[in-house]
């Protein structure tokens, strides 16, 4: 906690200093200007250009572990991004490389930073890429503004998906921004694109659940790898080309098995399902052991 106060000071600085705060969405490029970091107008992220960064950063190089998609070259303090990737991303890739520009403790660590999906996997164990993940979420949200706003509808899944597009972040930003800056007991599951088969109609694999602190404090829950139209959680996955499906009552038992009256809702990109569930009403204790989709 303390380490994350540090870079939500940092971020605060830096968009008090470009005059973004307040502003929607976040002027990004002003962000950047105020931090003194150059974007590099073209995509040069070819094999050939690697090969130099990497040579020229020796020993001082902070290698990607799957396919970059951003650099930082802390020498020149040039930004370099992957412009195949979506919009949104690379909004994100470009605060992300700031972060190492700006964070007065990691600037001066390495020559070259390289940046790919495991980079910026805002689980990832790495301190040094989560902090940087850390800072390009709080500039993107511009620190509560997102969450104080969000507080003002009633909770759903459409209020991260309408406000994504006010603060110019992908549908998966918003909605684990929602979640885990939540004051209620609630829960987003991602689920990858269901897989059809003839047995189960489809099967959907559990990409992350995403939780938040008080939801975490009190279920203890062990998720299914697959949920299937079979299941409590699977049968609220859109499908036949829809895109969302309704609210709907499902329970779930605590970590001192008490039952909890909850209320779960879905919607489907092209990319991931989020199922998003929240507590309503405490129920009863029970004795009885949970369903085995959610065990």
């Amino acid at each position: 906690m303390q380490q994350y106060e540090r870079v939500r000071r940092e971020a605060e600085k830096l968009l008090r200093e470009s005059g973004a705060l307040g502003r929607f969405p976040t002027p990004v490029s002003e962000v950047m200007d105020a931090g003194k970091v150059t974007l590099a107008p073209e995509n040069v992220l070819d094999d050939g250009f690697l090969r130099s960064m990497r040579k020229r950063a020796g020993n001082a190089l902070k290698s990607a572990l799957s396919k970059v998609l951003g650099l930082f070259d802390a020498l020149d303090r040039v930004v370099f991004i992957d412009r195949a990737v979506k919009a949104v991303k690379q909004t994100f890739l470009k605060l992300h490389e700031t972060a190492h520009a700006v964070l007065p403790w990691q600037r001066d660590i390495y020559a070259v930073v390289e940046d790919g999906e495991q980079e910026l996997d805002p689980d990832v164990a790495d301190q040094f890429d989560r902090e940087a993940n850390v800072f390009a979420t709080e500039i993107l949200f511009q620190l509560d503004s997102f969450i104080t706003e969000a507080a003002d509808h009633e909770f759903g899944i459409r209020v991260p998906l309408n406000l994504s597009r006010k603060y110019g972040s992908s549908a998966y930003a918003a909605v684990r921004q929602y979640v885990y800056k939540n004051h209620r007991d609630c829960v987003v599951l991602v689920l990858n694109p269901p897989e059809y088969s003839e047995g189960d109609g489809f099967r959907a694999s559990l990409r992350r659940a995403v939780a938040s602190p008080s939801f975490s404090a009190k279920f203890d829950l062990s998720w299914p790898a697959w949920f299937t139209p079979g299941d409590e959680i699977g049968a609220i996955v859109p499908v036949n080309g829809r895109r969302m499906s309704r609210p709907r009552p499902i329970t779930l038992v605590d970590r001192n098995r008490v039952r909890h009256e909850c209320v779960a809702e879905a919607f489907s990109t092209p990319y991931q399902t989020f199922i998003l569930v929240h507590t309503i009403r405490t129920l009863t204790r029970t004795t009885v052991v949970m369903p085995e989709s959610l065990s």
